[in-house]
């Protein structure tokens, strides 16, 4: 559900573009014993509702309506976190295609009741499709990196998005050939 859109779809004007700042978000929320796992820390599951979340927030900001979560890509998870955190989701638009748009996410974690800064816990990438009443893909404005930081994320972004189309092709190929040969899956 990424830039695959029917051409007749995404006729019309040109929409102006964003900058990086107009849709950038944080969402904070303090851990309690609800969000922890069996080992006594914030479950993993918690912090990527938090994530899509957040990317979800920047991503609709950004095109100007709903989008919806396609993929979610190198969740990682640096530190664990604990009840007593109070955790910032950081997030803004990396790169945008013709309906299609990659937001990268920082997940930070201080102590609520200590002054000490915070310290990153966890990253994720998330590629949202926007998309109009009728569920169908919709054109968003492309992205203005503002600096230095934002241009090498949208690169990076480019990369990313290289890779996923090529891993994409090459299982789709596989999977032709595998029924070719008449083998199931």
């Amino acid at each position: 559900m990424t830039d695959q859109a029917p051409a007749a779809a995404m006729d019309g004007p040109d929409i102006p573009g964003k900058p990086t700042s107009a849709s950038r978000t944080t969402l904070s929320h303090i851990m309690t014993h609800n969000d922890t796992n069996l080992l006594g820390t914030v479950h993993g599951g918690v912090i990527m509702k938090l994530v899509d979340d957040a990317a979800g927030a920047v991503a609709g900001r950004h095109s100007g309506g709903p989008a919806v979560t396609a993929s979610m890509d190198e969740m990682a998870f640096l530190e664990p976190v604990r009840v007593g955190d109070l955790v910032h989701v950081k997030a803004q638009v990396n790169w945008t295609g013709r309906t299609s748009m990659e937001v990268g996410v920082r997940v930070l974690a201080e102590r609520w009741n200590e002054s000490a800064p915070a310290t990153q816990v966890g990253s994720a990438y998330l590629v949202f499709a926007a998309v109009d009443a009728d569920g169908k893909p919709r054109r968003v404005p492309q992205v203005i990196p503002e600096t230095e930081r934002d241009e090498r994320r949208r690169q990076e972004a480019q990369i990313r998005r290289t890779h996923r189309l090529a891993r994409r092709r090459a299982i789709v190929e596989l999977r032709e050939k595998r029924a070719a040969e008449g083998l199931e899956d």
